[in-house]
């Protein structure tokens, strides 16, 4: 199963981070295949050769099949002199000129879901500072794919029935409020559309026709009504969403007025008929 676009890129950016931080010229990763614990390198940054392109890395063997074995990163300083792993990948690790390498798992929920190297042409031992940058790298594409993991599980609530329980139906506002939180704090443009997008399926659930053209909400305010929806006060809202309470504020009011609310729960209750609300 392939990766899709954006988990290539969220891969492609960590190891972009990894090189710059970690002043390492060449860095590479690719993710766990689903249901056959191997690696795929599919991503490469700073390499001189084809040598590690597709490159299946299977679970024990080599440097990061160890990394994805124990669930931890491993290093060597000589990959072809090691004593500490096998040597399946000699040759191409060879043809590519590494000597110092690091692998580090990405691991989502207790299982290793992507491996990111970083390496040096040269025999030189790895310090803290590096190994600190590349669990750092990982821990990126880590939360990235819980984001996503989340987000796939929340788009699950969209269908629901118009008839559905009471239940079913916090259900839904409950995860429209995850995403709206989520959603903002998210780098990659492409996976905050997806989110976006996902919000507004789940707003559209009830099967409201939607009119945010015509209340004319900003985004900002779309999250404070969600916030709001929730039972949030100012103070929470604020901190799910990274503002200020004045801020939030700000924008509450704006939203009020908009909606020709003179309450939250106004406010709130015109948003879900406009249908920007689930």
């Amino acid at each position: 199963m392939a990766a899709d676009a954006a988990e290539v890129v969220e891969m492609r950016g960590a190891l972009l981070r990894l090189r710059r931080t970690t002043g390492l010229p060449v860095a590479f990763g690719g993710l766990v295949e689903p249901g056959r614990g191997q690696v795929r390198i599919s991503e490469l940054s700073g390499t001189a050769t084809a040598a590690l392109s597709a490159l299946a890395v299977s679970s024990g063997n080599g440097l990061g099949g160890k990394a994805v074995a124990l669930a931890r990163p491993c290093a060597v300083t000589d990959y072809s002199s090691s004593r500490q792993i096998s040597h399946e990948y000699d040759v191409a690790v060879a043809t590519e000129g590494l000597c110092s390498v690091l692998a580090v798992p990405v691991v989502v929920r207790r299982r290793v879901r992507a491996v990111l190297y970083g390496a040096l042409r040269t025999a030189q031992p790895l310090g803290d500072r590096t190994l600190t940058a590349a669990v750092q790298a990982a821990r990126d594409v880590e939360q990235a794919l819980v984001v996503r993991d989340e987000a796939r599980s929340l788009l699950a609530a969209t269908r629901v029935p118009a008839a559905a329980s009471p239940a079913a139906w916090e259900e839904v506002r409950e995860a429209h409020g995850v995403l709206r939180a989520l959603a903002p704090r998210i780098v990659d443009p492409a996976l905050r559309a997806e989110l976006l997008e996902a919000c507004g399926r789940l707003a559209g659930a009830a099967g409201q026709e939607p009119a945010a053209r015509d209340v004319g909400l900003s985004p900002r305010e779309v999250d404070v009504l969600t916030c709001v929806a929730a039972g949030a006060t100012n103070a929470v809202a604020a901190e799910r969403l990274g503002l200020r309470p004045e801020t939030v504020k700000g924008y509450l009011r704006s939203a009020m007025r908009k909606l020709g609310a003179h309450t939250r729960l106004e406010a709130v209750v015109a948003a879900r008929r406009a249908g920007l609300l689930p």
